[in-house]
């Protein structure tokens, strides 16, 4: 078993990911105030195209520094993608293989997490994974990728695996490699391999026929010294700002709402662990369009079309909305909007500014990130959705907010009543 490898994830945001961003405004009707509205106007769809990602992680003993890889470079991952257009209708999901902890009769091979678009659940999967000794079956990866995941039927979609490890791509006993990338590809799936270790090892020569096979891309990183991450002097003001967009997110009561909190929050907690460039990478994404919570938060919920605050039930409303009045729970609705809104921007500005400074830096001291996990996410998929018709700015800037509405009205909104 060798000590090298790099980590392979995104993608990132679990991964493969569902946006839905909203935005626009219409006249309002007739007779009906602007403040009975979620937002001054009913939000109208930004142009979404589905992204679908899976990623195959190697969890096998050497593998250590490909996972903490996948933890550190996340965001950036997230973050490069919500600078495509038209918007990404990103899923992420996440496989494991390699490893002795996992079910033998299925070839050491696990779906640790379905294509979803809640990115703290993906980096929740991450930092639950945890390394042991074992066969690493990448045909099998491939294989259950494929026939595990829920792929968009969108015929525009871009379908992409992403598998990454460190020992010969072709041990698997029962399925060949040419097997599974031929399936893949006869599904239009493409399948990218990333080899953790010398570029001129024998070895390496298996994982380049894999990409070869599916239409992919190759690449070869080093798990434990590719990773770059530059400290900013914007890191902590980017920070702080993530943490006051979480007192904007209005949480429906019950189970769903609070596990939400407790996830984003646990997820910020994993973030600054990592340290200050990893905490502002994840704040900038969540101040970006691919970071949305509709399933939990009733702010991105308004957002979505087709939302009815009216039908939302009493019961699955914070205590606080609860005696308001449909008027008046849409304009406490619009008002916390415009101040995530207002902090989304201040973040992006600051964002511009860290992603300048990381870059002047980076030429400056004449760093090299090529060798690392997320460069090598980053730039297959930028080509592949190239090829499916996403144009990309310039890498250096950050994602502009997500679901740009026009301000709410400037109605103050009712008081919680005292308890």
């Amino acid at each position: 078993m060798k000590t090298r490898a790099l980590i392979l994830a995104l993608a990132l945001a679990g991964l493969c990911i569902s946006v839905h961003v909203s935005t626009g405004a219409d006249a309002p009707a007739a007779g009906v105030p602007d403040t009975a509205r979620v937002t001054p106007s009913q939000p109208k769809p930004v142009a979404t195209q589905p992204v679908d990602l899976a990623i195959c992680l190697d969890t096998s003993g050497s593998m250590s520094g490909l996972i903490d890889s996948a933890k550190q470079k996340l965001w950036a991952v997230v973050n490069e993608l919500a600078s495509a257009t038209p918007a990404p209708d990103l899923r992420v999901g996440l496989i494991q293989y390699g490893n002795d902890g996992l079910d033998p009769t299925t070839g050491w091979v696990e779906r640790k997490l379905g294509l979803t678009s809640d990115l703290d659940e993906v980096y929740n999967q991450l930092f639950a994974l945890t390394t042991n000794g074992g066969q690493e079956y990448v045909a099998r990866a491939i294989t259950l990728a494929r026939e595990s995941m829920e792929w968009s039927a969108d015929p525009r979609a871009l379908k992409i695996v992403f598998v990454c490890g460190n020992e010969p791509a072709t041990q698997d006993p029962e399925i060949t490699v040419s097997q599974a990338c031929e399936a893949a590809i006869a599904h239009d799936i493409i399948v990218n391999s990333i080899y953790c270790g010398p570029p001129q090892s024998d070895e390496a020569l298996g994982w380049q026929e894999v990409a070869k096979l599916a239409d992919g891309e190759y690449g070869a990183i080093d798990q434990d010294s590719g990773t770059v991450v530059i400290a900013t002097p914007f890191d902590a003001e980017i920070t702080e700002l993530g943490a006051r967009l979480n007192t904007t997110y209005v949480p429906r009561a019950g189970a769903e709402g609070e596990k939400g909190v407790a996830n984003q929050t646990r997820q910020d907690a994993n973030a600054a662990g990592l340290g200050g460039g990893v905490a502002a990478d994840r704040a900038m994404a969540k101040a970006g369009a691919m970071y949305r919570n509709a399933a939990w938060d009733l702010v991105d919920a308004s957002q979505e079309e087709g939302f009815d605050l009216a039908s939302v039930p009493e019961d699955e409303l914070p205590e606080n909305m609860r005696p308001m009045s449909l008027e008046e729970r849409k304009t406490y609705l619009a008002s916390q909007l415009a101040t995530r809104q207002q902090i989304q921007r201040q973040v992006v500005e600051l964002g511009r500014k860290r992603m300048e400074f990381i870059h002047a830096e980076l030429e400056k001291q004449n760093l090299d990130d090529s060798k690392a996990l997320d460069f090598a996410i980053r730039q297959a998929v930028r080509r592949q959705a190239e090829s499916k018709g996403f144009t990309f700015t310039e890498p250096t800037r950050p994602p502009e907010p997500a679901a740009v509405a026009p301000p709410a009205p400037e109605t103050s909104p009712p008081a919680a009543p005292a308890k």
